[in-house]
C-alpha cells in the first residue's frame, strides 16, 4: 500500500477508534496501540504536505494559535431557556403550552440533563465539520473552531452529504477537572474554580495546544434545521444525531404528562452526585416538534421549553462588614464582606446586600454567621442571618449618608428603596459607566475590563469615554503596566478600533442612558435609523414608538439635550464611532409596506431561507413574529403552509405569497 493510501486508511481507523473511545466509551484498541497509529498518521502527513489535513485526526492535538477570535454570526440565534425553580413553575409552564396549542391532554415532554459548560454550536458542510462557535449574546459568538478540533467526541466528518447545524454543551468531567487543578497546584497555578469555569476557559484559549490538554466533552442536543431531515420530534433528532457520531447523553428520557416530568427530576436529584460531570438543572422540551411554531418564542426564550433550575446550594459563613459601591446611575449598594467560602463551584467572599429596607427587614448586622446562596447559580445573595449565633457583639447597620466616593450627600427618593449619589461628576459613577461602555452586550471592548478601567482611571488615562479612543498614544505607557505586555496591549488597541465599527444600538446600549436597556436600545436603532434623528426626536415622536413611555421618552429627550453628553457625542464622532443601524446582513434600509408591521412567515420559501427572510423584514422595520393572531398585519406563504394560513384567512391577514414578497423587497 501506497503512504497515500495509508494516510486515508489510518485516517478512518483513528476516526472509528475516536468514536468507540470517546462516544460509546467502549475502546476496542488499547491506548499504546491507537498512540502508536496516530503517530504512525503524523510522520506520513508530515511527508506529504499537499495531502488537506484539515479533518485529520491529527489536528485534535492543537498547534494553532490565533492573534484574536473571530465573530461568528449565527444563522438562527442561540435562545436561552427560561427557569423553573419548582413543581408550581412547572405546571403553570404546562398550562401555557396546552394554551398554545389548545388541549387539555398531557403534553409528551423529552426531559435531558442540563449539563454545567458552555453552550456550542457546530455547523457541518457537505458532512465536514466547517466551523464551532460559542453562543455569545445569542446572534453572534466566538469563532473557536481551532479548539473544536481538539474535542474527540465531536466528529469531523459524517454520513450526511449536507448541510446542517447542531448545538450542545461543551464541559469538563469532574475527573479531568481535579487532574488539570493537582497539575496547577505542584506549578504554584491558581487554582481553577470549578467545572464550567474551566470549560469556557478552556474553550476560548488562543492557542489551541493548551484546549488539547484539558480533555474537553460534548454532549448534542439541538439539530437546528431538523425539517430539512424530516424529523418531527426530539427524541428521534437526538437518535438521528447519534448515529451520524456525535455524543448524546443516554440519560434523556421522554414521557407524558408533567407530573412524569417531575419524577424524572427526583430520579436524576438522586444521581446528580454520581454523575462524572456537574449538572444544574433538567431541560424539558416539548417533544413534537411541529408544535414549536405554535407555541412560538419570545425574544429570547422559546416558549415550548423550559429549564428546571436544582435548589440554589446554601452555606453559612460570617459577615465581616459592610461597604458601599456606586453604580453609573449614582445608585448606592451596600454590599456583605465575607469569610471566604465556596459555594456552588466557586469561592465566595462577597455578597450584594441590594438596599437600606433589604438590609433592615432582614436585621442583618455586622458581625453576623449568615446563610448566603447563589441566586441562579450565579450572583451570590444573603438569604438570612442566623440569629441564634448572636454574641451581642455584633453592630447595628447604618446606611451611608454621603457618596464613598465624592463625599456628596446622597438622596433617597419618595417610594424609591435605593439611596443616589446626584453628583454627575462623581469618580465612582465616571469608572462604572467606563465598565458599562465596554462590556460585552455594549461596545465589546475584550481587554477592557473592570480592574484595569479602574486603574486607568485611577492614572489619569481614561476620564471619559472619548478617553477610550485615544489610548493609543499611550501604547508604550499601557506595556509597562504589569500583566499587559506588548500583545495584550496590540489586542486591546485592535478591539478598541473595532468597537468603532459596531451598530448603532451597540452605542446606544453603551452610553448608559437611564432607562433604555438593550432591547430598548435595539428598538430606537432600528427605528431612527441613525443617532442624529435620534437626537432631534421630540419627546412626542419617541411615546409613539413601541414600548416607550413618558419616562422613557423623558429620559432620552433629557440624555440628548445635556451640554455634557453632547459635547461627549461630538467628540465620539469626530473619532470615528459608527453613529448608524447596522442589521447583521448590512441590509440597506428602505421605506416598504413592513416599516412598523407585524409578519408572519409560514410554509417552505423556495428563493430565500426563512432566517435570510426574517433578517430582510426586520431591516425594513418589520417586527417578525411566530404566531398569527388579531394584530398581524402581513402572513408571507410559501409551499404546504398550513394552520397559520387558515387562521390568517379567518381574521382577514393579508397574505403575501412569496413572488410577491420578493417583488416588493427587490423594488
Amino acid at each position: 500500500m501506497d503512504e497515500i493510501s495509508r494516510i486515508y486508511e489510518l485516517r478512518k481507523l483513528i476516526d472509528k477508534y475516536n468514536y468507540e473511545y470517546y462516544v460509546n466509551d467502549n475502546p476496542s484498541v488499547s491506548d499504546q496501540e491507537y498512540d502508536s497509529l496516530l503517530h504512525e498518521l503524523i510522520a506520513l502527513e508530515d511527508r506529504h504536505p499537499e495531502i488537506d489535513k484539515k479533518d485529520s485526526p491529527t489536528q485534535r492535538v492543537g498547534g494553532k494559535v490565533l492573534d484574536q477570535f473571530n465573530k461568528i454570526t449565527h444563522k438562527r440565534q442561540m435562545l436561552s431557556l427560561a427557569n423553573a425553580f419548582n413543581y408550581e413553575e412547572l405546571v403553570d409552564f404546562d398550562r401555557r403550552v396546552k394554551e398554545a396549542i389548545g388541549t387539555s391532554s398531557d403534553i409528551v415532554y423529552d426531559c435531558e440533563l442540563k449539563i454545567d459548560g458552555l453552550a456550542l454550536s457546530l455547523e457541518y458542510v457537505d458532512g465536514k465539520l466547517n466551523y464551532g462557535a460559542t453562543r455569545g449574546d445569542g446572534m453572534v459568538g466566538e469563532d473557536v473552531t481551532h479548539n473544536v478540533l481538539t474535542i474527540k467526541s465531536i466528529p469531523l466528518n459524517v454520513n450526511e452529504n449536507r448541510t446542517f447545524e447542531v448545538r450542545g454543551e461543551c464541559f469538563m468531567s469532574r475527573k479531568t477537572f481535579d487532574k488539570l487543578n493537582k497539575e496547577r497546584e505542584s506549578n504554584n497555578e491558581a487554582l481553577l474554580s470549578n467545572c464550567r469555569n474551566a470549560a469556557a476557559g478552556s474553550l476560548r484559549q488562543l492557542d489551541s495546544k493548551i484546549a488539547a490538554k484539558r480533555n474537553l466533552d460534548t454532549y448534542i442536543y439541538t439539530l437546528v434545521n431538523y425539517q430539512d431531515f424530516g424529523i418531527r420530534s426530539q427524541d428521534d433528532a437526538l437518535e438521528f444525531m447519534k448515529k451520524l457520531g456525535f455524543k448524546v447523553n443516554p440519560l434523556h428520557k421522554t414521557v407524558k404528562g408533567i407530573d412524569n416530568v417531575w419524577k424524572y427530576i427526583e430520579e436524576i436529584v438522586k444521581k446528580r452526585d454520581e454523575l462524572p460531570y456537574d449538572i444544574d438543572g433538567v431541560a424539558i422540551k416539548v417533544n413534537n416538534m411541529e408544535l414549536y411554531d405554535v407555541i412560538g418564542v419570545t425574544a429570547k426564550t422559546p416558549k415550548y421549553s423550559i429549564a428546571y433550575k436544582f435548589p440554589a446550594e446554601e452555606v453559612v459563613t460570617k459577615l465581616t462588614d459592610i461597604i458601599f459601591t456606586v453604580g453609573r446611575t449614582g445608585k448606592i449598594t451596600p454590599n456583605a464582606v465575607l469569610e471566604p467560602v465556596k459555594v456552588a463551584g466557586s469561592t465566595v467572599a462577597a455578597a450584594t446586600l441590594h438596599n437600606e429596607d433589604f438590609v433592615k427587614n432582614k436585621d442583618i448586622r455586622i458581625g453576623d454567621y449568615v446563610v448566603i446562596r447563589k441566586a441562579g447559580d450565579v450572583i451570590p445573595e444573603v438569604v438570612k442571618t442566623l440569629i441564634e449565633r448572636r454574641t451581642g457583639h455584633e453592630k447595628l447597620f447604618e446606611m451611608a449618608s454621603t457618596c464613598p466616593y465624592c463625599n456628596s450627600l446622597l438622596v433617597r427618593h419618595k417610594d424609591e428603596a435605593a439611596h443616589f449619589c446626584e453628583n454627575v461628576h462623581c469618580d465612582g459613577r465616571k469608572v462604572e459607566s467606563l465598565i458599562h461602555y465596554a462590556g460585552r452586550d455594549m461596545m465589546n471592548i475584550d481587554g477592557l475590563g473592570e480592574k484595569l478601567v479602574a486603574l486607568l482611571f485611577e492614572r489619569g488615562f481614561l476620564k471619559n469615554i472619548p478617553d477610550i479612543y485615544y489610548l493609543n498614544q499611550y501604547q508604550q505607557e499601557l506595556v509597562n503596566i504589569e500583566g499587559m505586555g506588548e500583545r495584550s496591549v496590540s489586542l486591546l488597541l485592535n478591539a478598541i478600533e473595532k468597537s468603532k465599527d459596531n451598530s448603532l444600538e451597540k452605542l446606544l446600549f453603551g452610553l448608559g442612558i437611564e432607562n433604555v436597556g438593550q432591547k430598548m436600545a435595539k428598538t430606537l436603532a432600528k427605528e431612527f435609523k441613525s443617532l442624529d434623528k435620534l437626537m432631534d426626536a421630540s419627546k412626542e415622536k419617541l411615546m409613539k414608538i413601541r414600548d416607550v413611555g413618558q419616562v422613557v421618552a423623558d429620559s432620552i429627550y433629557d440624555y440628548f439635550h445635556d451640554d455634557v453628553n453632547i459635547n461627549m457625542i461630538f467628540e465620539l464622532k469626530m473619532l470615528g464611532v459608527n453613529f448608524d443601524y447596522k442589521d447583521d446582513n448590512n441590509i440597506p434600509f428602505k421605506e416598504t409596506i413592513f416599516n412598523g408591521a407585524s409578519v408572519v412567515i409560514t410554509g417552505s420559501l423556495s428563493q430565500l431561507t426563512r432566517v435570510e427572510a426574517t433578517k430582510i423584514l426586520e431591516a425594513y422595520g418589520a417586527n417578525v413574529g411566530s404566531s398569527v393572531s388579531k394584530n398581524t398585519n402581513f402572513l408571507i406563504v410559501g409551499v404546504d403552509a398550513g394552520s397559520k394560513l387558515e387562521k390568517a384567512q379567518k381574521l382577514g391577514t393579508r397574505i403575501i405569497e412569496e413572488e410577491d414578497f420578493i417583488k416588493i423587497i427587490e423594488g
